[in-house]
């Protein structure tokens, strides 16, 4: 594989605009940051002495913007460490008293943001998301089977001990951003959650069943599973009900954000059965390069799971303005008629989706409607446009 550092990434910044660019640690936000704008300023808030500079004095950030020039580019990396900095821009962007100049804002969770109640410069700056690696980005160097062992977060990928960066990953986190900001009481029930949670990925969200297993009151969960999406590391995906016409169950299903670390805080045991760890390790890992090609495509597309109450799915939907395909994910090499039958009730209600089913074969095939495609032919597939 080529370092890392070498490799092109699909995501386009807004031209001249300021922007917040948020995403988790280790997508490698910064690295972008630095070969896309050369002759930027970085102001790094995770450098001890920076921090406590502006910590003590936001209002200096105005004095280095006054010394700057017009069509610069200023980069405050991991902002959320000091949110009273968002005053200071929302100042200067609004008036005529300083250069015209790009902010380019990142931050690796938007939890101290929102809880100090901070607008995001009131629509001044747009949202965009930095990702984990998409296969299309590797190319070549995208293996499938490493992939859903060790994830495709690019500073797992570049480390030369990949296997202790992704189990210290969430440690990491935990110790960092959770502890440290307080955004928990009790790290340890926080913790209990995540392996709880990790039964959960690709599955239907039940909280109360989480709850039990983890010895945490219910009450308590939505903060932590709040927590746990403020900090980027999991997402939910709602059921599709445009135009119904079959019962359709009401809850979400959730994923972490990257398959590596879903198999890092999955336990493992011996009354394990594999399959049920790498079917969904292997469907998380093609929502997650879904969700980033919808990302970077400025969310033109929506992602939706499917299930009706008599038990017929699909896990995933893409629609948006011109695209509407349903997606089954199968961890197999052979396609047996009972794999087709989620995609063809969901033909019979919406005979215009493109149907799809992603499969470990090698061959591509198609009976009737369903194309079968090799999920790496999939993956490698996905180009931003």
């Amino acid at each position: 594989m080529k370092p890392v550092t070498e490799i092109q990434r699909f995501f386009q910044p807004p031209e001249k605009q300021s922007y917040f660019l948020f995403g988790p640690r280790g997508t490698g936000k910064s690295r972008f940051l630095r070969n896309y704008y050369p002759k930027a300023q970085f102001l790094d808030l995770l450098d001890g002495a920076t921090y406590f500079q502006y910590q003590n004095n936001p209002s200096r950030l105005n004095a280095l913007v006054a010394a700057m020039n017009d069509n610069q580019t200023l980069v405050i990396d991991e902002v959320q460490k000091i949110p009273s900095l968002l005053s200071q821009v929302h100042q200067i962007l609004e008036s005529d008293e300083y250069p015209k100049i790009q902010f380019v804002l990142t931050g690796s969770s938007s939890r101290k943001l929102k809880r100090q109640g901070v607008d995001l410069l009131a629509g001044r700056a747009v949202l965009r998301h930095m990702h984990p690696f998409l296969a299309c980005e590797l190319g070549s160097s995208f293996n499938l089977q490493n992939s859903l062992q060790q994830g495709l977060i690019p500073l797992v990928l570049g480390s030369h001990q990949s296997d202790e960066t992704l189990s210290s990953y969430i440690s990491v986190y935990l110790r960092e951003e959770v502890k440290q900001e307080g955004l928990v009481k009790n790290l340890e029930a926080f913790s209990r959650f995540l392996e709880a949670l990790s039964f959960s990925h690709g599955e239907i969200l039940n909280l109360s069943n989480i709850s039990r297993e983890c010895s945490v009151k219910r009450s308590t969960l939505d903060g932590y599973l709040e927590v746990l999406e403020d900090l980027l590391l999991g997402f939910r995906i709602p059921p599709f009900k445009k135009r119904n016409r079959k019962s359709t169950v009401d809850s979400e299903k959730f994923y972490f954000f990257d398959t590596g670390v879903f198999r890092s805080l999955r336990p493992i045991g011996p009354l394990d059965e594999p399959l049920k760890i790498q079917g969904p390790a292997l469907e998380g890992l093609v929502i997650q390069n879904i969700k980033a090609w919808a990302s970077y495509r400025q969310n033109k597309e929506q992602i939706y799971f499917w299930r009706t109450e008599a038990g017929n799915e699909v896990d995933i939907i893409i629609y948006g303005p011109k695209t509407f395909e349903a997606i089954e994910v199968k961890n197999t090499q052979k396609i047996r008629p009972e794999d087709l039958s989620g995609l063809q009730s969901f033909a019979k209600d919406y005979p215009t989706a493109n149907l799809k089913l992603l499969y470990r074969g090698k061959t591509r095939e198609k009976y009737h409607k369903i194309e079968c495609i090799p999920v790496e032919d999939y993956l490698l597939s996905l180009r931003i446009k």
